[in-house]
């Protein structure tokens, strides 16, 4: 199974999502965003966490992808989800939006926790989509 997550800045929440799939036997993912960004130190810190090393990852541009078969193209916030261009080598589309921890406010314990909320979302959202279609 060939995966694509996009989101808007390719920072965070496509990041943790392009690494939990790549954890699973039989999967190749890749990660892209419409307005990418650098990898969020917090998503890099919390995927450490579950020793999940994403500090060397780069953010991608989705126009890298664009000519690239994929089975799947995954967007995983509602901007990316609009903004998202069909695939010359098509995939099927699926959207399912995640809150953006970037955007949480508090103390850093408080921001933190919202990271852990987003990793473990998505790591369950991975492990179900994986399930339903391998």
């Amino acid at each position: 199974m060939k995966v694509l997550v996009v989101c808007t800045g390719n920072s965070c929440r496509s990041q943790m999502a392009e690494a939990f799939f790549n954890a699973i036997d039989g999967v190749e993912a890749q990660s892209a965003g419409t307005h990418p960004e650098k990898v969020n130190p917090l998503a890099i810190a919390v995927m450490n966490e579950l020793n999940i090393d994403i500090s060397k990852n780069e953010s991608n541009h989705l126009d890298e992808f664009i000519d690239q078969n994929f089975d799947y193209i995954i967007t995983v916030c509602d901007r990316a989800e609009k903004e998202c261009p069909v695939f010359h080598g098509g995939g099927k589309r699926v959207h399912h939006a995640f809150k953006d921890p970037a955007k949480a406010s508090g103390t850093p314990d408080q921001i933190l926790d919202k990271f852990r909320e987003a990793r473990k979302a998505i790591d369950l959202y991975v492990t179900s989509f994986v399930n339903q279609n391998m």
